[in-house]
């Protein structure tokens, strides 16, 4: 069964940088469309940013973009999100997901919404934490 590891969550202050990463046990990231969601206390998850290395698409949410970088590096089966000058708003818990098909990310980039409907396999979550 598919496992998604996050790890890289943290404590930082405004302006500052954190690196989420997200391990699959297995070549998870040549075939799905990848995404990264967050949930903050009594709000919904958001999608903020996706990717697919085979569709070569990627998509951020107007909350992070310019801020936020997504990647994938299939060697090492890892997607990541680099997630620049963040903002006590940035404070959630992160999640990976993947969905079985990387059209699901070419629907993303058509529809400009990231919505967790088709993302089947789920990670355990990281938590960031942005103080003012």
């Amino acid at each position: 069964q598919e496992q998604l590891v996050e790890s890289g969550g943290g404590s930082v202050q405004a302006g500052g940088s954190l690196r989420l990463s997200c391990v699959t046990s297995k070549s998870t990231l040549n075939i799905a469309c990848m995404g990264w969601f967050r949930q903050a206390p009594g709000k919904e998850r958001e999608g903020v940013a996706s990717l697919s290395l085979v569709g070569n698409t990627t998509y951020y949410s107007d909350s992070v973009k310019g801020r936020f970088t997504v990647s994938g590096d299939s060697a090492k089966n890892t997607l990541y999100l680099q997630m620049n000058n963040l903002s006590p708003e940035d404070t959630a818990v992160y999640y990976c997901a993947a969905a079985p098909s990387f059209l699901t990310c070419v629907h993303v980039m058509t529809t400009h919404f990231l919505g967790p409907t088709h993302f089947k396999t789920w990670g355990q979550g990281t938590q960031v934490s942005v103080s003012s």
